[in-house]
């Protein structure tokens, strides 16, 4: 085991949720050989649509508010 994963794994107990989700973020960031354009392209291409629709009136906007009360039911 490295020094460095012996000293993350040592310490992973005094760090905060928002150090660790940046822990782990960073992690999994690297572990990828290449971005993916196709991905890029995909979601791009979605956000356009959704929006069109949005502009559109053809969808309405939903409030995080309104969400959170349907998550939690």
């Amino acid at each position: 085991m490295s020094k460095a994963l012996k000293s993350v794994l040592e310490n992973i107990e005094h760090m905060t949720s928002s150090e660790k989700a940046l822990a782990a973020h960073c992690l999994l960031s690297s572990l990828e050989e290449k971005p993916n354009d196709d991905v890029d392209s995909a979601w791009l291409a979605l956000s356009q649509a959704r929006s069109k629709e949005l502009v559109a009136g053809e969808v309405k906007a939903v409030s995080w508010e309104q969400i959170k009360s349907q998550i939690v039911k």
